[in-house]
């Protein structure tokens, strides 16, 4: 007896439709304005392309943007694993309102963020003025900087690890506890092989979003060239002055940076869902 198998019909439209569909969007939203940078910038020589990425106030600016980005992303691999930790593991009163409190920074504006941050850590603010005395200024300098991209960048370590802890098995740190282990060893040999492959990604996006922050920035950092000066600003200020080549030469050199970065990140988290169907 023959029966017939009706194929079902697929939700979205058939590969050719979709993948041209995608081409086209990609192409429109994302080559098109990204080949502006390419087409501009070729428009210089190559010494005047050197000149202008290898300026010394543009070669402050990067060691600021990436050294400030490199220890905020840090400060947050630490902290966002407790965050995450006490998030999982621990029943908290209040526990959904300051988990919404997480994402704070990706729902609020980055200049009322960088607003917010500058009304608490100037010297006039709630905190500021009670660090004053002391000899600590947190604001218009690189700490305020580095204050600004933790405040950015936390969300992206915690929902990155958060899952992961979510889905470990306890019954892997209660094993390790019956061997022997102390806690630290526990940590070290169990639970961080496990959730380093969402730390790194973590780091990586946090990372990244630190370079190319903007808004929250420009009102805690004090802005001042070769001290607190950030290669978006540099950018910014290019643009005012109506060199449109420099800035565009500025902004290609940030682009590939991030490229890479965007590269590493995708790799991170192809090696995070590899160990996770391990």
């Amino acid at each position: 007896m023959l029966t017939l198998r009706l194929k079902q019909p697929s939700v979205i439209p058939g590969f050719g439709v979709a993948l041209g569909f995608t081409l086209l969007y990609l192409t429109l939203v994302v080559l098109v304005p990204l080949s502006g940078l390419f087409i501009k910038t070729a428009s210089m020589s190559w010494q005047d392309f050197i000149a202008t990425v290898t300026a010394p106030r543009v070669v402050a600016a990067y060691k600021i943007s990436f050294g400030i980005s490199f220890l905020a992303a840090l400060v947050n691999v630490i902290f966002g694993l407790i965050v995450a930790w006490v998030l999982v593991r621990y029943k908290l009163p209040f526990k959904k309102v300051f988990d919404a409190m997480i994402d704070l920074p990706f729902a609020l504006p980055t200049a009322v963020a960088g607003i917010a941050l500058s009304a608490l850590y100037a010297p006039q603010g709630w905190i500021g003025k009670l660090l004053t005395p002391l000899g600590i200024h947190l604001a218009f300098n690189p700490a305020g900087i580095t204050i600004a991209l933790i405040f950015v960048g936390l969300p992206f370590v915690v929902r990155t690890v958060e899952p992961i802890l979510q889905d470990m098995d306890t019954e892997l740190e209660e094993a390790a506890a019956g061997l022997g282990a102390n806690r630290w060893q526990t940590f070290t040999m169990v639970i961080l092989p496990h959730i380093l492959p969402a730390l790194l990604t973590g780091f990586a996006m946090a990372f990244a979003r630190g370079l190319g922050e903007y808004g929250s920035v420009i009102f805690i950092a004090g802005n001042m060239p070769m001290v607190s000066e950030i290669v978006p600003l540099v950018i910014i200020t290019r643009l005012e002055q109506y060199d449109y080549t420099g800035a565009t030469a500025i902004a290609l050199t940030m682009l590939i940076v991030s490229f890479a970065l965007l590269l590493v990140i995708n790799m991170l988290q192809r090696w995070n869902s590899r160990r996770a169907e391990v």
